[in-house]
């Protein structure tokens, strides 16, 4: 494998991948949209939305939910940024939380473009 190859194939499991759903970590998809979280415990450090396979200029922002229940927006909208990696266009936001969340809280991510799509996952401990 060349040195280009291994780094599409790293940054595509940097952004795509499951991470391990252990504390507040995790990942989640619904169809083409997706979300992933780096933290440990029920602190959450960053959290990433993607969208596969659209235009950029999408707009994604997060929101909290308790026990099935929406509890408030966590960010604002933000425009994602195109990155190309193993053959694919994914639209990718990001966002510096380092916050504290309730356990067993999901954050979710939507995008403007897909309100019908909402992908989630769970803080524990």
């Amino acid at each position: 494998m060349n040195r280009s190859m291994a780094a599409t194939a790293t940054a595509v499991m940097l952004l795509v991948a499951p991470v391990t759903p252990a504390h507040a970590s995790g990942s989640g998809h619904d169809g083409p949209v997706g979300i992933g979280v780096i933290g440990e415990q029920l602190h959450v450090r960053e959290v990433r939305a993607t969208l596969d396979g659209r235009k950029p200029g999408a707009q994604a922002r997060i929101s909290l939910w308790q026990h099935g229940d929406w509890r408030r927006w966590v960010t604002g909208w933000k425009h994602t940024k195109s990155v190309h990696a193993g053959g694919r266009t994914f639209q990718v936001a990001k966002w510096r939380i380092n916050k504290r969340f309730p356990h067993n809280s999901q954050l979710c991510a939507a995008f403007a473009h897909e309100p019908d799509r909402l992908a989630c996952a769970k803080i524990h401990k």
